[in-house]
């Protein structure tokens, strides 16, 4: 089994959204993006307790073109979108839209969350997808912890949450537009797991925390690693216990143009979008609190 390459190892960088501190993995200085891969954001905070939800999370927004994609680890959030979806998901589980031709969403702890408070921990990350589904009709995907395969190594020590993709003769539950990989791994005890991905796609690993050697090189909390498309051999070696996301997918090679919540093929279609949520085209969503 020939590993793949780590091309860069970066650290995340803080970053203000809508008001929240979120640890930002990709882009990053070394790197605007990757392909398919857009985005990765880290958020772990303490909701205090009699918090209200209308004061929490994200509120309704607009999304054009690709899959957002959210990985709980702690706590709970909830889904809401123009086009009447609703679902929570909590430790293990994942939330996975195609935006499509254009929807409103907003991302907020449930009340029962916010009521009692607690951590919440998730990572997000943007799928980019071929320019035939860009403007397809939205659709949403909830996938609670017990539709997730767990792929555990021989000892034990490593288990790996199969949200999409393959691995092992397991299939991740997400519907996926192009070829792509979403794992949740928890390191429990110190370990070493050897594995494939599919062949061609491009990797992002990122460890929430915990201290990793992945194919030959350290990695630790809050760090990033892109590794290239080719070869398909993992190395993973646990050095100290920690979470950590595996992800990426076959490069797409298409135009990308990125403005906002809007991911299309040129300018035009940045306008374009622009001008379709202004007239209320992507739906319109309204929060029942």
């Amino acid at each position: 089994m020939e590993l793949k390459k780590i091309k860069l190892i970066s650290t995340a960088e803080m970053v203000n959204m809508d008001g929240n501190l979120i640890l930002q993995a990709l882009p990053i200085h070394e790197m605007e993006r990757g392909d398919p891969i857009l985005l990765i954001h880290h958020w772990k905070t303490e909701i205090p307790a009699e918090s209200r939800v209308r004061e929490l999370g994200v509120g309704p927004h607009p999304h054009r073109g690709f899959s957002p994609v959210t990985l709980v680890f702690q706590g709970s959030m909830e889904h809401r979108d123009s086009r009447g979806n609703r679902g929570v998901v909590g430790p293990g589980g994942a939330q996975w839209m195609h935006a499509g031709m254009g929807i409103m969403h907003s991302e907020r702890p449930p009340r029962e969350l916010a009521e009692s408070g607690g951590m919440l921990e998730l990572v997000q990350f943007w799928v980019n997808v071929p320019q035939r589904y860009k403007m397809i009709q939205p659709s949403y995907q909830n996938i609670p912890q017990e539709t997730v395969p767990v792929i555990k190594s021989p000892q034990g020590g490593i288990e790996i949450k199969l949200v999409a993709g393959h691995l092992l003769g397991s299939k991740g539950p997400a519907k996926i537009l192009s070829p792509v990989t979403a794992m949740q791994v928890y390191a429990l005890a110190k370990d070493r797991f050897e594995f494939e991905v599919e062949e061609g796609q491009q990797i992002f690993f990122y460890a929430l925390d915990g201290l990793y050697k992945l194919n030959g090189k350290v990695i630790g909390p809050t760090q990033v690693a892109l590794l290239t498309p080719e070869a398909t051999g993992m190395a993973l070696e646990v050095l100290e216990e920690g979470r950590a996301i595996l992800i990426g997918g076959k490069p797409i090679e298409e135009p990308v143009v990125q403005y906002g919540p809007y991911v299309v093929m040129n300018q035009t279609e940045v306008l374009q979008a622009m001008r379709d949520y202004q007239l209320g085209k992507m739906g319109i969503l309204i929060e029942d609190f």
